[in-house]
């Protein structure tokens, strides 16, 4: 263990902005490698996953599966539905995230890094200013994550934000979602089977840019069907406060309409939390993805500087990256640049219900790349599996390298979509054929056996 001399004062051999899994990950590798590491955080430790982001979210989202699954079984075996109480559904959510903080600082503290709960900034190539205090270090690791983005339109200042969405004491009997990306689509299918009355707006055609247009036409079709408003290509002006509810105003075809609701929210999509670091004087170059950095996840202008986790513009938003960006730096911070980020294909899910999920290339994507792809595409609710539950939605498209028949792409929507892309996922990053999963044997009846239908 690192043991801190406070006879050296504010100097450390490495210093890490940001406590999540990234951070986490990366100054727990220099500790190992008998460096002295402080760390430091201006939010509670333990970084977004499992305070306000992915955690926290699937425990909200349990309690909308078993209703879901009870109203599609309606008159077939069951009789009545069960009611989401949302507040005892808060407090059940509070056991897993009110201990991570302490938890987390604990854990860093056994370890010997000492602990600061500011946002640092940087003074120059090697100092930062935090606590009031000057802090030198030879390496700096910077693991801030994203944060909301800033919408620009007048009344913005009314709209919450994710954190506080998955903190709501009370849900609102109405809600408006700016953003129909990742969290607002799931945010708004827990918050309709919750009771409320939802809308999602967006200035896209479409929900879920990066996702199969015509999976997500699924989608979308389901969630209008289950009560959630969708305005697509809107231009928003403004959000006024009324006596009980907010007003917002658009423009939609050259026409301008206005709707309430009384809570609103912006789902716009997430950007590197770097603002408040002044990477300027610290000479670390960012652009819009991110702290710029090489294939060692060191920053290109700052030899000094190390990036982990979303906020480097290497990194996919996804957690397990995250921490494999996280040890990747503090290899190379212990050993020198010998380890390189090997990024495999990754999947990736919106927890709405249906699953949407996806793992390797889009269509568009596999055709630019290969001479000939195979396609397979199919809507199979009369799927065994499907029945079974009486689930309304269920979908695939496949993509095959035709020469070889190496699966390139798997896009999926249905129940446990997000458990079954895991399987395509070892399947393209072992370049498996589609007979190669086809003689494999999987349990029967199951979710996975259906990929070798798929097929």
């Amino acid at each position: 263990m690192a043991k801190i001399d406070d006879t050296e004062g504010n100097k450390f051999d490495v210093f890490v902005i940001g406590s999540g899994i990234a951070g986490q990950t990366a100054a727990k590798a220099c500790v190992a490698g008998g460096l002295k590491v402080a760390i430091a955080d201006r939010r509670e430790y333990g970084g977004t996953c499992s305070n306000r982001g992915c955690d926290p979210k699937k425990v909200l989202l349990g309690p909308t599966e078993v209703w879901q699954e009870a109203k599609n079984l309606q008159g077939k075996g069951l009789k009545s539905m069960p009611t989401i109480k949302w507040k005892k559904l808060q407090k059940f959510k509070r056991k897993f995230t009110s201990a991570v903080p302490k938890k987390t600082e604990e854990n860093l503290e056994k370890l010997g890094m000492k602990l600061y709960h500011q946002s640092p900034k940087f003074l120059d190539e090697s100092s930062l200013s935090v606590e009031g205090k000057t802090i030198h270090a030879d390496k700096i690791v910077i693991a801030t994550g994203y944060e909301p983005r800033t919408l620009p339109f007048d009344g913005a200042k009314y709209l919450r934000e994710s954190d506080d969405f998955l903190n709501l004491k009370k849900l609102p009997k109405s809600i408006l979602f700016i953003g129909a990306g990742y969290i607002g689509m799931e945010f708004a299918h827990m918050a309709a089977r919750s009771g409320s009355k939802v809308t999602v707006i967006d200035f896209a055609d479409r929900p879920l840019g990066p996702f199969d247009a015509e999976l997500v036409k699924e989608l979308t079709e389901y969630s209008k069907n289950m009560g959630i408003g969708f305005i697509f290509k809107a231009d928003i002006k403004s959000i006024k406060k009324t006596k009980k509810k907010y007003k917002l105003s658009y423009k939609k075809g050259g026409k301008t309409a206005s709707l309430k609701a009384h809570m609103m929210f912006n789902t716009a999509g997430r950007i590197p939390s770097i603002s408040d670091l002044d990477l300027e004087k610290g000479n670390v170059s960012f652009d819009e993805k991110g702290v710029q950095t090489d294939a060692y996840l060191q920053s290109k202008s700052n030899p000094n500087v190390y990036v982990c986790g979303d906020v480097s513009d290497q990194d996919v938003p996804l957690t397990p990256l995250s921490g494999r960006q996280g040890y990747v730096v503090g290899e190379n911070i212990v050993n020198g640049n010998k380890k390189k980020l090997d990024t495999p294909v990754i999947p990736s899910v919106v927890f709405t219900l249906p699953n949407m999920a996806s793992v390797g290339y889009s269509e568009a994507e596999a055709k630019d790349r290969y001479k000939n792809v195979i396609v397979k595409l199919g809507s199979v609710p009369d799927w065994f599996n499907a029945k079974r539950v009486n689930a309304p939605v269920y979908a695939y498209k496949i993509l095959l390298n035709k020469r070889t028949e190496e699966i390139v792409g798997a896009h999926l929507i249905g129940p446990e979509a997000g458990e079954t892309i895991n399987l395509f996922a070892m399947a393209i990053n072992n370049k498996m054929t589609a007979k190669d999963v086809k003689r494999t044997i999987f349990t029967y009846p199951s979710w996975g056996n259906d990929i070798k239908s798929m097929l």
